[in-house]
């Protein structure tokens, strides 16, 4: 009967093995026996077993990490730091009586109400740096594990090959002319057995490949994932080491200036006023210092009021003169008329008298 054609495997996995190793996987080899109908079947499990399971946990690690939180809370701090206002803070935007007092106020509220859910949110960081900090060492022992995996995986591939190139040179060329030259069809038989042994042998190790190739591809899996972590994990500290104390110095810094511009208008306030009292006060003193030189200057009776004084005092005088001529002619008058009826008087009297 002819024999299958083995084709010679394309990964040699004996070439990747330190000495130890190889002879480890010649001992596995020499235990490969032919006629027992489980070394297929068996030969490998173990080690193929753990790669699989393995490859699930990794699968299970990704699966269960949420990184997207962590987006979801830094996002959650920028919409807070954007919503304050701080150019509400610019009084050259608003009227101080029209608003900027008011602005001011809420806008100290709502830092108030803001930084405290800053510290809530940089808690949750923090928090989320520990867990992604624990996921990395995770990560790490789980590449240790997987390379372990690989490198029993690859003992037994390395054996596989060895038993396989040990059938290909010796077991089937003699089991073949043993069989070419016996009639005895149980010898037949047993050449078509150890040709079906060996043909699912060669497939076992290629599965044994296979997996290898899982634990191979799982490795930068592993590595993608923890880059992934680490990058979360400094973008999460610049935020809680660098970016949330530069906004809150930023904060203070807009208030510190806001309340110094208020400073400055209190004290120009107080300057102008200074400056007014100065002029009104410099205005009075000028006019002060005018009128008591002039009033200095001055006699203590005006020449112009003694003259109209004098006027009047002579006018006054002349009247009274004046008076008292038209009072002496009406007495004059007066007497006279008094004498021309006591007169007429008498004479009526008089002639009554007979």
């Amino acid at each position: 009967m002819e024999t299958t054609a083995l084709a010679p495997q394309s990964f040699n996995a004996i070439q990747s093995l330190q000495e130890d190793q190889i002879l480890k996987a010649k001992e596995i080899a020499a235990q490969i026996k032919t006629e027992d109908s489980q070394a297929v079947v068996s030969f490998g499990v173990g080690a193929q077993k753990e790669i699989s399971d393995f490859a699930d946990n990794v699968l299970e690690q990704i699966r269960s990490k949420d990184s997207g939180f962590v987006g979801e809370i830094l996002t959650n701090l920028v919409t807070n730091i954007k919503d304050l206002d701080v150019d509400g803070l610019n009084p050259a935007k608003k009227s101080w009586f029209g608003g900027i007092a008011a602005s001011v106020k809420k806008f100290l509220a709502k830092y108030d109400k803001l930084d405290t859910q800053i510290e809530k949110i940089t808690n949750e960081l923090d928090a989320a740096r520990i867990n992604l900090l624990r996921d990395i060492t995770l990560l790490d022992n789980m590449f240790a594990m997987n390379e372990q995996y690989l490198k029993n995986l690859d003992v037994f591939i390395a054996a596989g090959q060895l038993k396989l190139q040990e059938f290909r040179d010796d077991i089937l060329p003699a089991a073949k002319l043993k069989a070419q030259n016996s009639n005895d069809p149980m010898v037949v038989q047993g050449y078509n057995d150890l040709v079906q042994f060996v043909d699912r042998f060669e497939k076992k190790v290629h599965d044994l490949i296979l997996s290898r190739m899982i634990a191979v591809q799982t490795a930068p899996q592993i590595r993608l994932i923890q880059s992934g972590d680490q990058t979360l994990v400094e973008k999460i500290q610049s935020s809680i080491l660098n970016t949330i104390p530069l906004w809150k110095n930023q904060i203070i810094i807009a208030i510190t200036i806001f309340r110094q511009k208020k400073a400055l208008d209190a004290q120009k306030k107080v300057t102008d006023a200074t400056n007014d009292l100065l002029r009104r006060n410099s205005e009075m003193l000028k006019q002060g210092t005018i009128g008591v030189a002039k009033e200095n200057e001055r006699g203590i009776v005006d020449i112009e009021t003694l003259k109209k004084t004098n006027a009047d005092l002579i006018s006054t005088i002349e009247e009274v003169i004046k008076i008292q001529t038209d009072g002496r002619t009406k007495r004059q008058a007066a007497e006279q008329e008094l004498v021309k009826l006591e007169t007429e008087l008498k004479n009526t009297l008089t002639s009554q008298i007979k």
